[in-house]
């Protein structure tokens, strides 16, 4: 019972724009378009309210050798008054013989601030709002091996409508672009990508590279690179339960002209769960994951463990192991869709002095 009313709920908002398509030609893939009501909560935001969507989709011509492609929209207003559109998209064409992923972001978000560094004191805090339109699209054509693919994009991100205390830490140390900036910059990138499903993996690896070069040209307000990586791996640890080890390594560094919105962000609801998204911030940022999930035979409920570590720093060989800052967490999954795998997500974050707890759609990583 518990299965049929799940299915027949998840029916109920769920789009098929190709099914005449597939009526015709059983070997078309069905697209879905899933949109319904999402609450979220993280620490960052309180509770937000509003429409998620998801289309999942292969383009005609693709076969079992095309994964789906993914693009989903989440559009939320917060009890924080904040609101934003966000969509974070990775879409194959036929035989993968390209990879279009990337970024689309709008938002009005009110943050914290600690001031910049590793040791900034909780007695520090003062808000900084600020209006935000990020995009920034990659394209990445497959070379050399099945799963690699290399290619370049552009990444355009306006800070603007910033409000802070004109007395507070912001005012006070007026680091460039803190009333507001432009980045504009051409990117390379490397992605190296071998998983099954990539709403919920299960086995493989994946490495994405950048690096941009950002400069006045093209409307800046700044000339400084970015360099970022993002290194995962899934290990299928159980034939029997089909229990996955996830663990997780990335790191963003900023050099030159830096405006205040580039530096990196300590925390989220995708890595250093526990700490809020930017309470430590600096110019460069090292932090690692492990994460064990439980799945239970012929049931739609799942449990999962974290820990992990990290820290910022102004420059990176700065770090030392002593300093590391820690979290771990647990967490509970629903399977709303066992074709895709696709989870609802409930986490409890640690970290030092610190915790959070996160609710939303599909895995932190």
């Amino acid at each position: 019972m518990e299965a049929q009313t799940v299915d027949n709920l998840k029916e109920f908002f769920t789009f098929y724009p190709n099914q005449k398509a597939v009526d015709r030609d059983s070997t078309i893939y069905r697209q879905k378009f899933i949109a319904a009501p999402v609450v979220s909560y993280s620490p960052e935001t309180n509770f937000a309210f509003g429409t998620g969507a998801k289309f999942l989709f292969k383009f005609n011509g693709s076969g079992e050798e095309t994964r789906v492609s993914n693009m989903p929209i989440t559009l939320q207003y917060t009890l924080n008054q904040q609101f934003f559109l966000y969509s974070g998209f990775e879409v194959f064409t036929n035989q993968e013989k390209w990879v279009i992923e990337g970024n689309l972001l709008f938002q009005n978000y009110p943050r914290l601030y600690y001031g910049i560094g590793s040791d900034t004191p909780d007695s520090a805090e003062e808000q900084y709002d600020y209006y935000q339109f990020l995009v920034e699209p990659i394209f990445l054509k497959q070379m050399f091996h099945r799963y690699l693919f290399i290619g370049a994009g552009i990444r355009y991100n306006h800070i603007y409508k910033t409000e802070f205390d004109q007395e507070g830490l912001i005012a006070t140390e007026q680091r460039d672009g803190f009333d507001g900036s432009t980045s504009v910059g051409a990117e390379v990138a490397a992605l190296y990508d071998s998983r099954s499903n990539i709403l919920n993996a299960q086995d493989g690896w994946y490495l994405e590279f950048t690096h941009g070069l950002y400069g006045k040209v093209l409307g800046g307000t700044n000339a400084f690179n970015l360099t970022r990586f993002d290194l995962r791996h899934y290990i299928d640890v159980s034939s029997k339960n089909d229990d996955i080890l996830g663990v997780q390594f990335v790191g963003r560094f900023t050099r030159a002209d830096i405006p205040f919105s580039e530096y990196a962000f300590f925390g989220s609801s995708e890595i250093m769960r526990g700490y809020q998204e930017g309470r430590f911030v600096d110019r460069d940022l090292l932090a690692t994951q492990v994460e064990y999930r439980k799945n239970f035979k012929d049931s739609r409920w799942g449990l999962v463990g974290f820990a992990g570590t990290g820290d910022v720093y102004h420059n990176v060989d700065e770090f030392q192991f002593k300093n590391l800052k820690p979290n771990y967490g647990v967490g509970a999954r629903f399977m709303i869709d066992k074709k895709e795998n696709l989870n609802l997500r409930f986490d409890v974050g640690f970290g030092r002095g610190t915790n959070g707890f996160y609710l939303g759609i599909a895995e932190a990583f």
